[in-house]
């Protein structure tokens, strides 16, 4: 199975630069995965497709302001993006610029710099680094929300609050879970009041979401690991559902990957493909996700490639907005 195969046409003007003005205010495509059956919604009407006794599972990890921009010591600008730490494991950084092993970058005002070192150099883009100060602290104190490579432009004080969920609130990811920031309160209380049970789950958006896929073939490709936690009083819900909907990739990824280790925390690198078998996931809220990208994979696998690739083809056509700002799909 080749990267190549999934694959589509996605013009520039396609992918949403910036958020909509209001949340919640998109356009959502609705995929039946049995039939290939498309039809056009909105966002805010997401109810109208759930039933009485649907469980639908949110993820409740809140970005850290992990973009930081550094200097060497003669002045040239380097930006890094702080990336998930597991347990004891080193920290490690993306960097955009030439680094080396042991260059020193340094962070803040004049009279109160602080020194981050290069330890090594891992690879695609990759660096371990070490600092007196935690990276993670440094990134409270001087980051800014790290916006996806793709949209060109820096953070506003917008993105601050735009590309976190309305219920984030465990620090921890690298990215947004980018299902989720097209919901809003108003309408998660008209799920409630029609009686859809909705319950959350951690899992720390990381390195994976970075990275492209290298490989010619899908089988070749190995995610990397990111932590999760799945409470007890989800799983209690999760076990007695009619019906489970997973709002983002996040939340299938990990609700598999309790499915088949029963694992309810520690460190998740399910790789979901076409031709993986859904045990648990019964319909999926996503975006539009980038042309041979990991969560596209995903997708093709819940929907079936030819059914998502005729939809992204139809969403094209329908001027629906793509990637993390833009416009939904459920798939059911």
């Amino acid at each position: 199975m080749l990267v190549s195969d999934y694959n589509y046409n996605l013009p520039e003007e396609r992918i949403a630069k910036y958020p909509p003005k209001e949340r919640g205010s998109t356009r959502l495509l609705v995929l039946d995965r049995n039939t290939g059956f498309i039809h056009d919604s909105h966002y805010r009407q997401l109810d109208e497709f759930l039933n009485p006794g649907d469980l639908l599972i949110l993820n409740d990890t809140r970005v850290m302001q992990s973009r930081l921009f550094c200097k060497l010591p003669d002045g040239r600008e380097r930006e890094l993006v702080v990336l998930e730490k597991h347990g004891d494991e080193p920290q490690r950084v993306m960097y955009r610029g030439k680094l080396h092993d042991g260059d020193k970058l340094f962070i803040g005002p004049q009279a109160d710099k602080k020194l981050i070192l290069v330890k090594q150099i891992l690879g695609n883009g990759i660096a371990e680094v070490e600092s007196d100060t935690p990276l993670a602290d440094l990134a409270e104190i001087y980051g800014t929300v790290p916006l996806p490579p793709y949209l060109h432009r820096d953070a506003t004080n917008d993105d601050k609050k735009r590309y976190q969920t309305v219920w984030a609130k465990n620090m921890g990811s690298a990215a947004a879970p980018t299902a989720s920031l097209n919901m809003t309160d108003e309408l998660l209380d008209k799920l409630r009041k029609k009686g859809v049970i909705i319950k959350y789950l951690t899992l720390h958006v990381g390195l994976g979401t970075f990275l492209p896929m290298r490989t010619d073939k899908v089988e070749d490709h190995h995610m990397h690991s990111e932590w999760f936690h799945i409470p007890e009083d989800t799983l209690r819900e999760i076990k007695n559902a009619r019906r489970i909907i997973a709002l983002g990739t996040t939340v299938a990824r990990t609700l598999e990957y309790y499915a088949r280790t029963g694992k309810t925390e520690g460190e998740d690198d399910i790789f979901i493909y076409p031709g993986f078998e859904f045990k648990l996931v019964d319909a999926l809220i996503t975006n539009f996700h980038a042309p041979k990208s990991t969560v596209l994979m995903l997708a093709s696998a819940f929907a079936g490639w030819d059914y998502l690739k005729n939809a992204y083809d139809h969403a094209v056509a329908e001027k629906y907005n793509f990637l993390s700002y833009g416009d939904s799909m459920f798939i059911c």
